[in-house]
Order: C-alpha cells, then sequence, then structure tokens
C-alpha cells in the first residue's frame, strides 16, 4: 500500500513540474497598475538621476555669460531638446505624484487593495494631466 502512495505522489509531482514555465516570459506577465506604477517610479527616479549632471551643466552654463545663455536658449527651441526636457518633466512629476502615493502607503493611509489600485490610477492620471499642462504651457 506504501509504494502504492508513493507512486502516485510522484506522478501528481511530475505532472505538476510539468505546467510550470522552463523560462520567464517577461512579455507574457500580466502586471496589475500597482506593480506597473512601481516600476515607472524607479525608471523616473533613475532617470532623474542619470540626467541631473546634464541639467546641472545647462544651469551652469545658462548663468555663465548672457552669449551662453543665448545659445543654450537656443538649442533648447529644437523638437528634439523639448521632447528631452518634457520627458524629465514626466519623470519628475511622476516619481513626485508616486512618492507621496507611497508615503501614504507608509503611513496606512491608502493600504487596502482597493486605495492602492485607485491612488494608482490617481498618480498615472495626475502626473500625465500636470505633464501636459506645464508642457504645452512651456512648449
Amino acid at each position: 500500500m506504501q509504494s502504492h502512495s508513493c507512486e502516485f505522489e510522484s506522478s501528481y509531482a511530475a505532472m505538476i513540474n510539468n505546467k510550470r514555465p522552463r523560462f520567464l516570459a517577461l512579455h507574457q506577465i500580466k502586471l496589475p497598475l500597482p506593480g506597473i506604477i512601481s516600476i515607472l517610479h524607479r525608471i523616473s527616479g533613475a532617470l532623474l538621476f542619470l540626467t541631473l549632471p546634464l541639467l546641472l551643466w545647462m544651469l551652469q552654463y545658462s548663468l555663465r555669460s548672457i552669449v551662453t545663455y543665448t545659445q543654450l536658449t537656443d538649442a533648447l527651441r529644437t523638437p528634439f531638446s523639448k521632447i528631452f526636457l518634457l520627458v524629465i518633466l514626466w519623470a519628475f512629476l511622476h516619481h513626485f505624484c508616486a512618492g507621496i502615493r507611497y508615503l501614504a502607503i507608509d503611513l496606512h493611509l491608502a493600504s487596502s487593495l482597493a486605495r492602492s489600485r485607485s491612488s494608482s490610477k490617481w498618480v498615472l492620471a495626475v502626473s500625465l494631466a500636470l505633464t501636459a499642462s506645464i508642457g504645452i504651457w512651456l512648449w
């Protein structure tokens, strides 16, 4: 009797192991919105960190003289640089809004699943709306 149950257990374990994926297909994973917001928060933070030296150099260059200031403003009028600054603006606004969301979660103000989902929708909507409105105003 005992050999019969061990045989069943081993065949059941083999059946379960056959259904498991052998590799992780990242394009097939259905991530919920709070997970996407978390990944975008990390991406926006990394983008801000990596572009900070360039932004500081631009500030220093603009303060050097009136000639360098006009050169920089001329360079920033190109569509490529405007799109680049718009992406940096989105990164800042998204990182800021998501940071407020995570602060609220840490303070147990949005700790339930429903509040977490709704706050992630608000982060996405507010950051995109602010980026669009400020971007239109600056463009």
